[in-house]
């Protein structure tokens, strides 16, 4: 399975590790008026937000980390609450990049996070912390609501996160509510991307050699349509394997989470310095 291959790769697979890392090692916003880089991750539940966000801490501490809990087998989101995760880069300090991990979507109206609190993330209204209620939306009179949020509160970069594997299964209520935030998120100018997660068990072929991604013709189908179902380009969906059964960092692997890392980085740099 998965033994479909290009001889090229249709996108240049990122090689130079240590050039990404140096990158989004010294990292710092020209805008002096935020602290952090502030990345939002969205998706329907079991995307592989809270892992990615586990990724890459490992990538950058050189050994696997589970700070950001996960779940494989309840089957709704984990996630509850709005949480930042910020990643120390020594005892004194942190990453100029944080993420914020947000509740999964869910079919049913009254299930997972509400569109509405997404929207008001993305404009910087949610407080650290506020517990999603499905189909009960966040509102300007509770205390969870930030009445004058900070260009520092509000988000610069959304990412959407989907299992590769489901890509041509993904439901209607997930996608309509995904282009909803994105329309929303493009009203006020956010930069947006993509990734598609647990590419080996999208295509078993590529589990032992992750390096040969994008060779697979399978996977490129698969970003081509991902993106006209949400309407990124291709070029801003990027393939990703977390890491989850690993006790131990790949350089393969490390090599495609620093390349979709580096690309989010640099889409919110240029959203802040257009203000």
């Amino acid at each position: 399975m998965g033994g479909a291959y290009f001889s090229q790769p249709w996108r240049a697979m990122p090689k130079d590790n240590q050039e990404d890392l140096d990158f989004v090692k010294s990292y710092q916003p020209r805008n002096k008026e935020v602290k952090h880089l502030r990345i939002l991750l969205h998706g329907p539940v079991g995307a592989g937000k809270s892992s990615f966000i586990n990724s890459v801490e490992s990538v950058l501490k050189g050994r696997v980390t589970v700070r950001a809990l996960t779940d494989a087998i309840s089957g709704s989101s984990f996630t509850q609450n709005y949480t930042t995760f910020k990643i120390h880069k020594d005892p004194e300090s942190f990453y100029s990049f944080i993420f914020n991990d947000i509740m999964g979507f869910e079919q049913e109206t009254d299930s997972g996070v509400p569109v509405e609190d997404v929207k008001l993330a993305l404009r910087g209204h949610v407080k650290e912390g506020y517990k999603f209620v499905p189909g009960g939306p966040l509102m300007e009179t509770d205390r969870d609501y930030k009445l004058s949020p900070t260009l520092d509160d509000r988000v610069h970069v959304l990412v959407s996160v989907i299992p590769a594997k489901i890509v041509s299964m993904m439901k209607n209520e997930d996608l309509e509510k995904m282009r909803d935030i994105r329309l929303s998120a493009r009203e006020m100018g956010i930069p947006q991307l993509a990734i598609l997660t647990q590419v080996d068990l999208a295509i078993p072929g590529v589990k032992n050699n992750i390096k040969t991604v994008y060779k697979n013709k399978q996977l490129e189908e698969k970003v081509n349509q991902f993106s006209v179902l949400l309407g990124l380009p291709p070029n801003c969906i990027f393939l990703v394997k977390n890491y989850e059964s690993e006790i131990n960092t790949n350089d393969h692997i490390n090599a495609l989470i620093l390349c979709a890392l580096r690309q989010m980085i640099n889409f919110g740099e240029d959203f802040l310095n257009n203000l």
